[in-house]
């Protein structure tokens, strides 16, 4: 039969067992990597994810080997042009030797801190060399690049790879800003006017020209008319002469009709003439000839 102290020893055992396999025992997810600890000394590293084992004396302490996002405050950058910039910027980074990360730093909280430090510095050294244009609008893209560099080399000895680093805003401070908009609005303003009399100065040369251009075009126009004229005159007194030449009759018939059409218009037209005038001789005879037989003077 067996004794109850047996039972109680047995049960005792292998609850020990339990408890020693419990603690030889741990898991490694796939987004970690740990890093077993021997009375606080590192020991090992296992990257690998899954079921491992290690001495029940030894503890663990898991690092996160995924990319990792560091938010930097906004911070005031001096360029090289004495402009003063508010930057704001973050980084992405990721463990790449968690022994040499636990030994220099210990946590991501403690490697954040000392990234912000170093990524402040990089900030105000490669910004410190450009511009404000540069990194306002041209070369943005670049200075990322080079800080990134800048940031990951320093990064390195404490196990850190720097993946990324991105400058969100570049931007002047609120005062600086109005200031800088005030100045461009005066600038702008000011060629607006210099255009503006420009376009008038322009504008008043192009209508002189063009009245002096008239002018002369219609006074050549007025001598041309004025010779047209004189020309058709001369040929009007010429035809009136070779008329008068062949019939003396019809020229003196026609230039008294033209003395009725031009006197004896449809307005109030009165004459105080006797009606045997010479002036009415075609109405008494249209031959225009007078009671002596003769013609009368044209």
């Amino acid at each position: 039969m067996r004794s109850p102290v047996t039972g109680i020893v047995a049960l005792l055992g292998l609850l020990l067992v339990l408890i020693v396999a419990y603690m030889s025992l741990f898991t490694v997810q796939q987004t970690e990597q740990t890093i077993v600890l021997q009375f606080g000394k590192p020991v090992d590293v296992v990257r690998d994810p899954g079921l491992h084992f290690k001495a029940p004396w030894n503890s663990v302490i898991n690092i996160d080997k995924r990319i990792l996002d560091l938010e930097n405050p906004s911070q005031e950058v001096i360029a090289s042009d004495q402009k003063r910039l508010v930057v704001d910027a973050f980084a992405r980074y990721r463990i790449k030797d968690a022994l040499r990360f636990y030994q220099s730093v210990g946590s991501i909280q403690a490697a954040n801190l000392q990234l912000t430090s170093l990524l402040n510095a990089a900030l105000r050294r490669v910004l410190g060399e450009v511009n404000f244009i540069i990194v306002v609008r041209d070369e943005r893209e670049k200075l990322m690049g080079r800080i990134r560099e800048q940031l990951d080399h320093e990064a390195d000895g404490y196990g850190i790879e720097v993946v990324d680093v991105r400058i969100r805003r570049a931007d002047l401070p609120e005062q600086n800003s109005q200031a800088v908009y005030q100045r461009m609005q005066t600038e702008r303003q000011r060629e607006a006017a210099e255009f503006r009399a420009q376009g008038g100065q322009k504008a008043q040369e192009i209508r002189s020209k063009a009245d002096r251009e008239a002018t002369v075009i219609i006074a050549e126009a007025n001598s041309t008319a004025e010779q047209t004229r004189g020309v058709g005159d001369a040929e009007r007194n010429r035809l009136f002469a070779e008329a008068y030449g062949k019939d003396a009759d019809f020229f003196a018939f026609y230039r008294s009709m033209t003395a009725y059409e031009n006197g004896l218009r449809s307005s109030d037209t009165r004459f105080l003439l006797r009606p045997d005038s010479d002036f009415f001789r075609y109405f008494s005879n249209p031959s225009g000839k007078t009671a002596t037989g003769t013609p009368a003077n044209p």
